[in-house]
């Protein structure tokens, strides 16, 4: 197994992309320490993970709270006694409004959660990570970063962010064993991008197929991605197999972005 007895936190790892990714390093070695604000999703992967006789702790925390963030990964290292993967996962699409409809609040919101989450998850984490020599970060970021849509303007700014973080963390820290990239997912099937395609259609006044089939058309193989094909990036990075690539954003999406 790649991950065998590695720990690994994980925010938001109760639904979509955080859920794969967590059953997946269970399947692969791990145990897993879950977080996010609401624990009802977490409790049932917790369970799965369980299954693969692997420990799970779940976490209930405010990403944007430095106190609940320090206190969690506290938490965490009691149990476990260290961390040696964090994957910044968690985060929120924001409004589907022109930049001069979004609210201070709002762009802050977006802000607070997709970036701000990261950095304090690093702060609290990386110097266990430091402790032991070794670690292994893993930013969620998103290929809007790279080819934003209209009217999603706080979105793609926090995840180009992501990215600027994760390069600044692998200069920083590979001195210290430490590696950070940041995988990029395309559109991903699920919930979240039938939501965005409702605001989006409902912002230009199409149906809701017609956005849809735009997303579909971007890619070569005229689809979207599931939610493993990231999980499966993600044990990649987080495993001895990558030991050597650092500072890198890596698509996800079916062709849709080739840079």
């Amino acid at each position: 197994m790649k991950l065998e007895n590695r720990v690994a936190f994980i925010t938001g790892g109760g639904v979509g992309i955080g859920k794969a990714i967590s059953l997946m390093f269970a399947h692969e070695g791990a145990h897993v320490s879950l977080a996010a604000k609401s624990t009802n999703q977490m409790e049932e992967v917790a369970r799965e993970i369980r299954a693969f006789d692997r420990k799970a702790l779940v976490n209930t925390m405010d990403i944007t709270s430095f106190e609940q963030v320090n206190t969690t990964v506290k938490n965490t290292i009691d149990e476990f006694g260290k961390i040696d993967i964090l994957v910044n996962n968690s985060g929120i699409a924001g409004p589907t409004a022109p930049i001069y409809e979004v609210t201070p609040e709002q762009w802050d919101e977006v802000f607070a959660v997709n970036l701000r989450g990261a950095f304090l998850c690093c702060r609290a984490i990386v110097p266990t990570m430091i402790e032991h020599g070794y670690g292994k970060i893993v930013n969620i970021s998103s290929t809007a970063a790279k080819k934003p849509l209209a009217n999603r303007s706080p979105y793609p700014a926090t995840k180009m962010g992501l990215i600027g973080l994760t390069r600044g963390l692998a200069v920083e820290l590979g001195k210290y064993g430490i590696t950070a990239n940041a995988i990029c997912p395309g559109p991903v099937s699920g919930p979240r991008i039938e939501m965005v395609c409702d605001q989006v259609a409902s912002k230009e006044g199409v149906h809701r197929d017609v956005v849809k089939q735009r997303f579909l058309s971007q890619s070569p193989l005229n689809c979207l991605i599931s939610a493993d094909d990231v999980a499966k990036l993600a044990v990649f990075l987080a495993s001895e197999d990558s030991i050597n690539i650092t500072g890198q954003d890596i698509n996800v999406d079916a062709g849709a972005l080739m840079d």
